[in-house]
């Protein structure tokens, strides 16, 4: 039995739920949907992508995103084959850094800091509740990066 698809969308035309990509399944609209959530969950990983690739698909999923009224976006990107942080993370951490995306990122997180205890984390779920439903994500040791957007 396959998992109930969920969406995070709702499509401005018809009022129904759709993704955060491509067109309404139901009337067709390819506007930018509206979002029905505070964060968006976005694997890098998903489909072993080129390097080029993930950064391509991240940025179009951002500027969705930010154009859609998410809030956070929790990007999952893994540590790569060595375990110890993948060209996919390293080069999105280092745009990150490097503000690349400062127009539609106003604060991010790497994984690393959002632990129970750390102070930054502890501030951030002060001021993004809805994020309690994520925790389960940031127990994780392949959190990725938290956006605030």
């Amino acid at each position: 039995m396959s998992k109930p698809r969920t969406y995070l969308c709702r499509c401005p035309q018809c009022g129904g739920e759709r993704q955060v990509m491509g067109v309404c399944r139901l009337c067709g609209s390819a506007d930018v949907p509206e979002a029905i959530t505070e964060t968006l969950i976005f694997d890098l990983e998903l489909g072993a992508p080129l390097v080029e690739e993930a950064i391509a698909k991240f940025e179009q999923y951002l500027g969705v995103a930010s154009n859609a009224g998410f809030k956070t976006m929790l990007v999952i990107h893994g540590y790569g084959s060595s375990g110890k942080g993948g060209e996919i993370r390293k080069i999105l951490r280092d745009n990150l850094e490097h503000n690349f995306y400062s127009d539609r990122i106003v604060d991010y997180y790497p994984g690393e800091d959002l632990k129970e205890g750390n102070e930054s984390y502890t501030q951030l779920l002060k001021r993004r509740p809805s994020l309690q439903k994520q925790k389960k994500q940031f127990k994780n040791s392949n959190a990725g990066e938290l956006l605030s957007i």
